[in-house]
């Protein structure tokens, strides 16, 4: 009866001790380089999983084709290094894990993966978030039967919230991320713009209490280059800009890349793809480490080949010479922060 006892408070003390311990968050890189792309119908070769007549026309026609398109994204954000990558149109988890796996392999980067299947019934794309460390949670946020009733927004049918906490000099300093898809075209801007207004919803609180906020993805807003930002179209709900207090506004980082650089879509002469932040993002805390804001990138080099006008792209993604195919229809786009 003694051996037995001493057992069970052996055993017992070891789940006491393990419950007890603090484990402190991943450590903090000196540079936080938070970067989002939109890799263009990211779908292997498989038909068996998709049922939207658009998923099987768009999905690599051949294995062959599924092995270039998911090596070219993998060689692209390899080079750029992220320590967060948020991906759009992307066809599940399974290309994610190949994904993975080829930057592991080919590249020798580590990443893991936060995806939660979304609602996108017509084109089967989700979003998701590779991420080399930090991550603690993520999930989808819906609206509830008030907020539906209203008629203030939209449904978002591809996005996804993850929670960021690093080590940080003693104090654990954390980032709240947003990853989003909306409503594309001019057709459908009145959807998009409730679509923005959901998201600042979802985020006010948390901007208005000076959190490390980061909204970014491809919000699909139809502005183009050397034009003023049109209000009807969304940015001004996103960045809450349209509300009466500017404690809830953030900040679109392409406002500080040089004008005749703002371009994110291959094709397209439009500024689709956004990274948005808030103001504790952008200011040095005194005394404190935290991340402040260096710069921000658009990156058309490590996407564009040949010398042509990629105006046939999309005829001939797949069909093109391998080293005159593009990995996607727009260009990745990478914000910099510094641990100060």
């Amino acid at each position: 009866m003694r051996y037995i006892f001493s057992l069970l408070f052996t055993f017992s003390f070891g789940i006491s001790y393990l419950n007890a311990q603090e484990f402190a968050a991943d450590p903090a890189p000196d540079q936080l380089k938070i970067a989002t792309w939109n890799v263009e119908w990211f779908f292997d070769n498989n038909a068996a999983d998709n049922q939207s007549k658009i998923a099987k026309e768009e999905m690599a026609p051949t294995p062959a084709a599924w092995s270039w398109k998911r090596d070219a994204v993998a060689a692209v954000i390899a080079e750029m290094r992220p320590t967060v990558i948020a991906l759009q149109e992307v066809e599940g988890r399974a290309v994610l894990f190949e994904l993975i796996k080829r930057l592991k392999d080919a590249h020798k980067q580590t990443y893991r993966l936060a995806f939660v299947e979304g609602f996108d019934g017509a084109t089967e794309q989700d979003v998701a978030i590779l991420y080399q460390s930090g991550c603690i949670e993520y999930s989808r946020r819906e609206q509830n039967n008030a907020m539906f009733k209203s008629d203030q927004f939209y449904s978002l049918s591809k996005h996804l919230f993850a929670k960021f906490e690093w080590e940080a000099a003693g104090h654990t300093e954390s980032v709240n991320l947003v990853t989003a898809h909306l409503r594309a075209r001019e057709e459908a801007a009145k959807e998009r713009i409730k679509q923005s207004k959901l998201l600042h919803y979802m985020l006010r609180k948390q901007i208005e209490s000076n959190e490390n906020i980061v909204l970014l993805g491809d919000m699909n807003f139809e502005s183009r280059e050397g034009t003023n930002m049109v209000n009807d179209d969304g940015v001004e709900a996103l960045t809450g800009r349209e509300t009466p207090s500017k404690e809830d506004d953030l900040i679109d980082l392409h406002s500080k890349l040089p004008a005749g650089t703002r371009q994110t879509h291959l094709v397209l002469e439009r500024e689709f793809d956004r990274i948005l932040v808030s103001k504790a993002m952008m200011e040095d805390t005194p005394q404190v480490k935290d991340w402040v804001f260096e710069k921000v990138e658009i990156f058309p080099k490590l996407v564009v080949r040949g010398k042509d006008d990629n105006a046939d792209h999309w005829e001939k993604r797949y069909t093109k010479p391998i080293d005159q195919r593009e990995p996607s229809d727009h260009l990745p786009m990478m914000a910099t922060f510094l641990l100060k």
